[in-house]
């Protein structure tokens, strides 16, 4: 394994298991995940409770260590243990500073670190995206690696890094780009943005 490589879990029979879930239900990851040692991925488009799942078993078959920011209430009790086995950490809302900047801190503390985020927030069209992803990658010195997955295809890839470049609107436009011709499970659930994009390259 090379000092770029991300940050790697389980084993083959994990990886095994999850490429059969793909298999099994006609889905394929189509393309490598770039070999960088930390990193923010976002996923879209978001419009059902599948792309969760699907995203799941592709990470499991990737062999990839995510993690994911859950709010610290949820580790009490035997959930906590379940959670972090997952790959999820605690964010303390009360606590002084954002949660850009707890998540920052996290980044910091490891050597090597892939977080997921949905920037959509929601699955039922998002008016606009949450900006957070790339303020964490931003003040973290990541690349954000944009994924997709798309449900007529049954494809998901990795087409494209974007470290940022200080430009929001520059950068955000590059990436919703990436998702204008990815076919979602439900097309009306999509967040405004990309359904602007979409009906301006005459898609469905």
């Amino acid at each position: 394994m090379s000092n770029d490589s991300y940050p790697r879990r389980g084993n083959g029979f994990s990886r095994a298991l999850a490429s059969g879930f793909l298999k099994t239900i006609g889905w394929k990851v189509v393309q490598p995940l770039p070999e960088v040692p930390k990193a923010v991925i976002i996923g879209g488009p978001h419009t059902s409770n599948w792309d969760g799942i699907v995203t799941l078993a592709a990470m499991m078959e990737l062999g990839l260590d995510a993690h994911i920011m859950i709010k610290d209430s949820a580790f009490k009790g035997p959930l906590g243990s379940l959670l972090r086995w997952m790959g999820a950490l605690p964010i303390d809302r009360s606590k002084a500073g954002s949660v850009v900047e707890q998540t920052v801190a996290q980044f910091n503390d490891h050597e090597k670190m892939v977080m997921v985020v949905a920037p959509e927030g929601t699955r039922s069209g998002a008016s606009q995206w949450k900006t957070g992803f790339y303020r964490i990658a931003e003040q973290a010195g990541v690349p954000i690696i944009v994924a997709t997955a798309d449900y007529q295809k049954k494809e998901i890839d990795f087409p494209l890094v974007v470290p940022p470049s200080g430009d929001l609107d520059a950068d955000l436009a590059t990436i919703q780009q990436c998702y204008a011709t990815v076919h979602p499970r439900h097309p009306e659930k999509l967040s405004a943005p990309i359904k602007a994009l979409r009906e301006k390259a005459g898609k469905n």
